[in-house]
């Protein structure tokens, strides 16, 4: 049974649910800012970040403090519907990633969308790999993270190195992935009254904006593509979010594509609870500490 504050939280994201699905993307990535600003707060005496230059956009690496291995990190891609998410943003949660598994983890605040659409983030995202390459790292010892947006992302990324015959992540953790922007899943018609905190409706313009006539390429919806072998995932979604199906048909285009997979959906929480302090997310990290331990 989901705790007292997890109730209470909810019920506090479908109050302002109305508003946030009517929010401009200025006034979606000025408050996502601010929460990735809050999170970097709870943790900065555990970290330190250095920034690095890329021609194109933004990021930096969370070093922790305690680093367990130097070998090995983890590529951080956020969520933000592909239209939202700075490098602020980007470091919130990524700092707390850092901490929570000793690993250092490198934060890439890839271009949005309407001002940079597909192929933009993905190609970001390659770039940001292909540093962790060049730096020493090898492909084996990199682990892909990323929530929502981010999520599809990384099994979009997947794709792309493998169309340009580069090695593959050892590693890829998913929360809450947005992997069919052809909203083929029932769970759009099935949680549209439980999800407290997503919009099909915004949604779909994000999709808009960012892919356009692309939304069935697999750099775009992954669940689309040839998965065969991927590196073995670990998936989270909450049981009432829209997006839950992408997480289930992602999970079941895996296994058909012979890839080790875990999906854990929990009860009643919703899109992304991982990134909130609830006590069913405090589990989730530990499991996804112990996933990507050298």
């Amino acid at each position: 049974m989901a705790s007292i504050f997890t109730l209470w939280l909810r019920e506090q994201l479908r109050l302002i649910k109305p508003i946030v699905s009517r929010a401009s993307i200025e006034t979606a990535r000025q408050a996502q800012d601010m929460a990735g600003e809050l999170g970097s707060r709870m943790v900065a005496s555990r970290v330190t970040v250095e920034e690095i230059a890329f021609d194109r956009f933004k990021a930096a690496v969370v070093i922790p403090n305690d680093c367990a291995d130097s070998d090995h990190v983890i590529l951080y891609l956020h969520g933000g519907g592909y239209v939202a998410g700075s490098l602020p943003y980007a470091l919130g949660f990524g700092s707390v990633l850092a901490v929570r598994t000793g690993l250092s983890t490198l934060c890439a605040a890839y271009r949005l969308a309407p001002e940079h659409p597909y192929p933009a983030a993905v190609e970001d995202a390659c770039t940001a790999y292909k540093c962790l390459l060049v730096s020493g790292i090898a492909a084996e010892n990199i682990t892909l993270f990323g929530e929502s947006a981010g999520g599809g992302l990384a099994y979009a990324l997947c794709l792309w190195l493998r169309e340009r015959g580069i090695a593959l992540p050892g590693r890829i953790v998913a929360i809450s992935p947005w992997a069919d922007l052809t909203f083929s899943g029932k769970s759009y018609r099935e949680n549209f009254l439980k999800d407290p905190s997503l919009s099909e409706e915004a949604l779909r313009y994000y999709a808009e904006i960012y892919a356009g006539r692309n939304v069935r390429e697999p750099c775009v919806s992954p669940v689309m593509g040839d998965l065969y072998r991927f590196p073995p995932s670990l998936i989270y979604a909450g049981s009432d979010e829209i997006l839950k199906d992408d997480a289930v048909m992602l999970k079941e285009r895996l296994e058909e594509c012979s890839s080790e997979v875990r999906l854990h959906i929990a009860e009643g929480l919703w899109h992304v609870y991982v990134l909130f302090w609830v006590p069913e997310a405090q589990e989730a990290l530990d499991e996804i500490a112990e996933f990507v331990k050298p």
